[in-house]
């Protein structure tokens, strides 16, 4: 089990419990995960630790001055 961080801009998009989908996006010396439609994105991964699934769910949404951030479970 692989457990993510993605940060969402605004509160109500996703919900505990939500199976989501992601996509993969390559930069330079990276890559980050985007949930879709949009709806929240990684931090920068690199190379070496790059996610092989695609889907998850939801398992956390916690809001903090910065805020709402998104834990999400993937089987890897």
């Amino acid at each position: 089990m692989r457990t993510m961080l993605f940060k969402m801009e605004r509160q109500g998009l996703l919900q505990v419990g939500d199976e989501v989908t992601v996509t993969e996006g390559v930069l330079p010396s990276n890559y980050y995960y985007t949930i879709n439609p949009s709806l929240a994105m990684s931090g920068n991964y690199p190379f070496r630790e790059r996610m092989l699934a695609r889907t998850g769910k939801v398992t956390n949404i916690e809001e903090n001055e910065r805020g709402f951030y998104v834990t999400a479970e993937f089987d890897e």
